[in-house]
């Protein structure tokens, strides 16, 4: 397969439905972008105001625990585990994101 859709299908499969709205996790969000997760919402807490509630949202806890039970995700301490509940970003908010890494 080439590389394009190898890539086309690791963000399809990183898309999840929440709310209603289709949405990225931070973290696949960050992968897909070559930056940490951190780097990414450190981005965009200092643009807030270009991320409005329709561009992204952050998980409630059970949301969370539904969503780690669908797609097996390791509560394992491999990586640090999180200290906060992750950031979902719409189609405009992972555009966005684009947007503020680069400036």
């Amino acid at each position: 397969m080439t590389r394009e859709i190898i890539t086309a299908t690791r963000i399809a499969q990183s898309i999840y439905l929440l709310r209603g709205q289709k949405v990225m996790l931070d973290y696949d969000l960050a992968a897909l972008y070559g930056v940490e997760a951190r780097a990414l919402n450190q981005a965009v807490k200092r643009n807030a105001s270009r991320f409005p509630k329709d561009f992204m949202f952050q998980l409630a806890q059970e949301e969370y625990a539904d969503l780690r039970s669908q797609i097996a995700i390791s509560s394992s301490a491999t990586h640090g585990g999180r200290r906060h509940l992750p950031f979902v970003f719409t189609e405009h908010g992972a555009i966005m994101a684009a947007s503020v890494l680069k400036s």
